[in-house]
Order: structure tokens, then sequence, then C-alpha cells
């Protein structure tokens, strides 16, 4: 039913429980990749982003612009405007595949999600363009 493309990407909010935290600021950042499954999460700001998507991590780690490229607030900036045309996309399933587009993105520009998050975020809409032939802003995307 599905075509190849399997995508999930939430920023969902975890349960309010806070459980000790271990972990050092660094290794709670860094992802954990297992399959084409890229996940970053961070207890004190209670998100998680999950990306599944064949080839992206290859493709994140050899094509992709080096971490530090784009400021942090270029990132956010352009996430801003590819969450928002994925968002009306999603809500249109007769205009736009709904295979592609199969869930809202619930992103708030007023939270600080950090550098590594927008940064993977914005190279994955980058990869997902060039990969599904989309245009989802009036920019071509870059890689």
């Amino acid at each position: 039913m599905k075509s190849i493309f399997y995508y999930i990407l939430i920023f969902c909010a975890l349960a309010a429980c806070n459980t000790t935290k271990n972990k050092s600021v660094t290794e709670e950042k860094q992802p954990v990749t297992v399959n084409d499954t890229i996940k970053i999460n961070n207890e004190e700001l209670e998100y998680e982003v999950i990306i599944i998507e064949s080839g992206f991590s290859n493709w994140l780690a050899s094509q992709a612009k080096p971490e530090g490229f784009y400021s942090q607030h270029y990132l956010e900036s352009k996430n801003v405007l590819y969450v928002n045309e994925w968002n009306a996309r999603v809500l249109n399933p007769n205009k736009y595949d709904p295979n592609l587009y199969e869930m809202q993105i619930n992103y708030n520009r007023n939270v600080d999600y950090g550098y590594d998050v927008n940064y993977k975020l914005y190279n994955y809409f980058i990869y997902f363009q060039l990969k599904y032939k989309q245009q989802l802003s009036g920019f071509i995307p870059q890689n």
C-alpha cells in the first residue's frame, strides 16, 4: 500500500516523567542510527525526532554540507518554510501524494531545538526534495 518511502518525523512531547539524567549533554544529542533510522532525543526539552528513510543517513554523511556550514538561524528559517509547506500538503491529499506526505510535523518556531535537530531536519527536507523531485518552497533545493 505504501511506496518505498517510509518516513516518520515526530516532534512529540514525551511523558513528563523526569527520570534520572545520568547522560552528558553530548551523549544525549548523539543520534542513534539503525538501518537508515536516525533518532534524536533530548529529555530536557522533551522532544523526539525519528527519521526513517532509506538512504538518508548515508546521504547525510556523504553529501550534505557539514555541520557548522549554516547558522542555526538560517536552518530554523528554512525549516519553518519547509514545515509549513509540508503540513499544507499533508492536509491536501487530493493534490499531493499521501504516500509522500503522510504525517504533519509539529515544529514550533518559538522552541529552540538546538543546532543538531535543525541541521538534520533541514537536510532531510533537502534530501526528500532531491530524491522525490519535490519543491517545498520557491527555492530550488541545494545540497
